[in-house]
């Protein structure tokens, strides 16, 4: 009788293990389908991956303490291009998956405030901070980029330019992966670098 209890618990415990794979270990792989989700905004839309099937998407990760995402917004390095891209039909997301606590993390009404305050302009900003998006992703750093086709495809990841420093001097002559991935798309050329190592601050993840 004593047993059953612990047999319980131990099947339990590993059946939410098993369960837990597909979240915390997604299989993302350029050339692979890019994993569906909804997530809401802060202004308190929501978004679903499928209704901007047919349009090219960028997903940003984004933490605002963290200095190698400063070097491309205090330059004014990313807003350029979320405006030229979303200019040209782009679905720019950027998505903050910084626990509560934790550096990055912001409340609805802080990131909006922090939008205007920066003349950011992408298409929404996707609040993740039960880390959710960014396990189903596996986003690593700030900034990590994601490109997905019109198809629903996952076509680029990894850094955004070929200059791996917190340095704002060095995104003069850098070479900006994003840019030549979506105009290399859009061209109907192959991606010459659909994969690159990303670079920056870890994504403050609950745990």
């Amino acid at each position: 009788m004593t047993s059953r209890p612990y047999l319980s618990v131990f099947a339990y415990l590993s059946l939410c293990a098993v369960l837990a794979i597909p979240v915390a270990a997604q299989d993302v792989r350029v050339g692979s389908p890019a994993p569906g989700f909804t997530a809401t905004d802060s202004h308190g839309q929501t978004h679903a991956l499928d209704q901007y099937r047919g349009k090219y998407v960028v997903l940003e990760w984004h933490n605002q303490g963290c200095p190698y995402t400063r070097k491309h917004y205090e330059s004014g390095n990313m807003q350029e291009l979320q405006k030229e891209w979303t200019a040209k039909g782009v679905v720019w997301f950027t998505v903050i998956s910084s626990a509560p606590g934790e550096q990055g993390y912001v409340t609805p009404a802080e990131e909006n405030e922090y939008l205007a305050k920066m003349h950011a302009d992408p298409t929404a900003v996707l609040l993740d901070p039960d880390g959710k998006l960014g396990h189903l992703y596996n986003a690593k750093t700030t900034p990590e980029m994601y490109v997905i086709d019109p198809q629903g495809k996952l076509i680029y990841e990894g850094a955004i330019d070929n200059r791996p420093t917190p340095d704002v001097d060095d995104i003069k002559g850098a070479e900006n992966y994003v840019s030549d991935a979506l105009d290399e798309a859009i061209s109907g050329k192959t991606i010459a670098t659909p994969y690159t190592r990303p670079y920056g601050c870890s994504v403050k993840y609950r745990d």
